[in-house]
Order: C-alpha cells, then structure tokens, then sequence
C-alpha cells in the first residue's frame, strides 16, 4: 500500500497546488475543505489552505515546491492513518483533475484597454514573461528617447 499512498498523495498534492493560482480555486477549495471536514485532518485546515494560496498568488519563488511537498506531506499522513481511503481521495483527486482539464479547454477571455497617449509597438501587461522577441518594421517614426 505504501508505492499507492505515495503515489496519490503526490498526485493530489501536484493537483491541488496547480489548482490554487486558477479561477477553479473556489470550487477545489470547497471540494479539499469537504474531505478535510470528513477526515481527522490532525490539524490541517481551510485557513491552511488559504495561507498557501495567499503565498503562491504572492510570487514566491520557491512556495510551489514547498506547498506541494506540505500537502503531499498532509495527503500521505491522512492516508496513513486511514482519516481518508484510498477511495476517498482518489474520488476527489478525479474531481481536481476535471477541474483543471476544464480551467485549461476554456480560458477565461481577458480584455484590457490602453489609454493616454500613442503607442507605436506593442502594449503588454504580465506578471512575467521570458523568450518574448518582437520584430518591428520600420515605421517611419521617429524615435523618442
């Protein structure tokens, strides 16, 4: 039983941590709150929850790793101490995961408006990008330093 404990619960930690930067958040955290109610959690809750989402959303360079490895952490434990099944976890590890198919086939559309002012190029808004190149013919504008 322990290769598919282990299996599960980093599976379900990898899927849970995907899904807290998504706008299917509200929807998994109901789902993970529900079988952490159910369970014996010994100690791990919602606000848990909340607090490695606040962290991830914040950009915090090494949470992603941390945070998976936390709840593949808690996921094992509840398994080891039969507070969860097997069963019970791979139902809502299937439910996550249908989640994240869904959050990924149908992207939310973002729209943004640019005011004040000429642009002669590209307007961007990010949080972060790398490789962007941008291949500009002349324009026969002048340039403004």
């Amino acid at each position: 039983m322990e290769p598919e404990f282990t299996a599960l619960a980093a599976s379900g930690a990898t899927t849970l941590v995907s899904l807290m930067v998504t706008d299917s958040w509200t929807q998994a955290r109901a789902l993970v709150g529900r079988l952490l109610s159910r369970a014996d959690a010994g100690g791990t809750t919602i606000a848990d929850l909340d607090a490695a989402r606040t962290r991830l959303l914040a950009g915090d360079a090494q949470a992603t790793c941390e945070i998976t490895d936390r709840w593949h952490t808690d996921l094992y434990r509840l398994l080891q101490t039969a507070s969860v099944t097997s069963a019970e976890l791979h139902e809502v590890l299937t439910s996550l995961r249908q989640m994240v198919n869904t959050s990924v086939a149908h992207p939310v559309p973002v729209y943004n408006n640019v005011n004040g002012g000429v642009q002669h190029g590209p307007v961007i808004q990010s949080g972060r990008i790398t490789g962007l190149t941008f291949h500009v013919h002349g324009t026969g504008l002048p340039v403004q330093d």
